[in-house]
């Protein structure tokens, strides 16, 4: 009987408790009344993905051992929580002070103690000004001006980019004079919370504030703590970035600030360490609940059943039909080696959808079984076009591409396990794919995964991807393509931060929901930063980051 795991926002996973069943064992090959007379042992050969096996095996994510898993560290850090919430609460702090200690708060991790007091507060700065934003007249104002919009617009206050007009006249005529790269830096960052309405801030501050701070980096400078945060944001704007990822490197680079809060700092370490707890046992969790599953000793290779294509394009069919009519009774007339993967899934999804109408009172299983059957179409529609080589436009490739990235099967099992309240016109939307926030969040899983794997995809042979339907449809280079591509996330960008400021007022959905949508484009943005963090982890640095997020703890002072 599988268990709602509901403690963690991280993961969800249902545990195998019958150990004493054991599946019989699978042979990877084709059944033979799966195969043609006239088809040839060749063609029957799957490709491989040629992935790099796992550098951590099952008993060493059990082996892991946390020496912050104290009561005595939890009162410790509760302690400083409330030395913090103080801070927050002081009414001799200036604007200036109240939005870098709220900035400082989100960026080490540890502002969702204080939801309620930072939203206060922000409301507070929002309903003092008819316009949303003290407007920025002067260049000594524009780091607190660039903070506060970016924190307002973050959290789904509606300001107005004509605050900074005052700046963008001065930008134009070449008048605007500041030697304080920080709050250049602020207001690049600013920049990134643009809609597609806001013309002023893509196309005036955001180049204008881009070049100013590679100016700076390229320059001699001795402040290497400001040229190191000034390379940060060039590589990436903090709003795309993941955000626990972002609070590991924040916590070094604060703590090597001169002027560091040191109650601040212990208790981001302090806290840190104590959530990397609870992100262990789940993945010890998950790691328990692979190993039960058998898949990896019952396939004699590691599949993926349609992401490699297979060559017998009928099997395909078959298994997706299998998804659509969800009879388990029907298993013989998959081919021999497909039968656990659907038996898993069947179980699986059965299992979630129990627990959650045994708690929920509502049925979710057609939901989530529709995302599947959805998924694995998109799926099979790249298979007929690798089948037939055909080379879809960009238009026509995204149309497929956004859904078969799996987004959109992420985000509706996120929202049956983790909403209070499950809404069956909310559910509607999702499965027919109508949540604009899914879209965009699934587009830029698409671009940011199609930037960082073509090349090793195409190499072991895949459909075109975005930039190589860009490229075919209009004779673009590769790097034009490229540039395109990365264009496309950026507009994506935009929608997300309307959709982030339509979800505060007018949405069905809830913001912890949109929240996830947004985390997940972000996670992509971190996982194809450097290339494949899937299949290249440790060229694409994703094994150091997962030793620096789920192993190490951060050392204290």
């Amino acid at each position: 009987m599988a268990s709602l795991y509901m403690t963690s926002a991280l993961i969800y996973q249902n545990a195998i408790t019958h150990n004493n069943f054991r599946f019989p064992s699978f042979i990877c090959r084709s059944m033979t009344k799966m195969t043609p007379d006239n088809v040839s042992v060749d063609v029957l050969r799957r490709r491989s993905g040629n992935y790099q096996p796992s550098p951590w095996d099952h008993s060493y994510l059990l082996s892991i051992n946390n020496k912050y898993a104290k009561e005595e560290k939890v009162i410790a850090r509760d302690l400083l929580k409330e030395k913090v919430r103080k801070m927050l609460g002081a009414e001799t702090k200036s604007r200036r002070e109240q939005l870098e200690l709220i900035d400082d708060l989100q960026k080490l991790g540890i502002s969702y103690h204080f939801e309620v007091e930072i939203n206060n507060i922000l409301m507070d700065f929002h309903h003092k000004n008819g316009r949303g934003v003290w407007k920025c007249d002067k260049e000594e104002d524009l780091h607190a001006t660039s903070l506060e919009f970016r924190l307002l617009r973050q959290h789904g206050f509606h300001v107005s980019e004509d605050i900074f007009d005052v700046i963008i006249d001065k930008i134009e005529s070449e008048t605007f004079k500041s030697d304080d790269i920080n709050s250049i830096i602020s207001l690049y960052e600013a920049s990134y919370l643009s809609t597609k309405s806001d013309i002023k801030l893509r196309e005036v501050i955001r180049p204008f504030a881009k070049k100013q701070i590679r100016k700076f980096v390229d320059g001699e400078t001795c402040n290497l703590e400001v040229r190191e945060k000034a390379i940060h944001a060039l590589e990436m704007p903090y709003h795309w970035r993941m955000r626990r990822l972002e609070t590991r490197w924040y916590l070094d680079s604060y703590d090597n600030k001169h002027d560091t809060n040191l109650v601040l700092i212990e208790f981001a370490k302090l806290d840190f360490n104590i959530v990397q707890i609870a992100h262990q046992e789940d993945l010890k969790y998950v790691s328990s609940w692979w190993k039960e599953t058998c898949l990896s000793m019952h396939l004699l290779q590691p599949l993926t059943t349609f992401t490699i294509y297979m060559a017998l394009h009928e099997e395909l069919e078959l298994f997706t039909a299998m998804v659509h009519n969800w009879d388990v009774n029907r298993l013989d007339e998959l081919p021999e080696y497909m039968r656990l993967c659907f038996l898993i899934l069947f179980n699986e999804i059965n299992s979630i959808g129990c627990d959650i109408f045994k708690y929920k009172n509502i049925d979710v299983i057609p939901f989530l079984r529709k995302s599947w059957a959805d998924l694995c179409n998109t799926y099979l529609v790249e298979a007929k076009w690798y089948k037939k080589g055909y080379k879809p436009g960009v238009e026509e490739y995204m149309q497929n591409a956004w859904i078969s990235i799996s987004a959109p099967t992420i985000l509706i099992h996120f929202y049956c396990i983790f909403s209070d309240k499950i809404s069956v016109q909310i559910l509607e939307t999702l499965s027919q794919h109508r949540q604009e926030i899914v879209r965009c969040s699934a587009t830029i899983l698409r671009l940011a995964n199609d930037l960082g794997t073509s090349r090793d995809e195409l190499a072991r042979g895949d459909v075109l991807k975005s930039a190589q339907c860009y490229t075919h449809e209009t004779g673009a280079s590769e790097e034009e393509a490229h540039a395109h591509v990365q264009q496309m996330i950026c507009d994506t960008w935009d929608e997300i931060n309307y959709e982030t400021k339509m979800a505060r007022t007018y949405s069905l959905l809830s913001r912890g929901f949109v929240e996830a949508a947004v985390n997940l484009a972000r996670m992509s943005q971190c996982m194809y930063q450097y290339g494949d963090g899937h299949g290249c982890p440790d060229k694409a640095k994703t094994v150091e980051r997962v030793m620096s997020l789920l192993v190490n703890p951060v050392p204290l002072r």
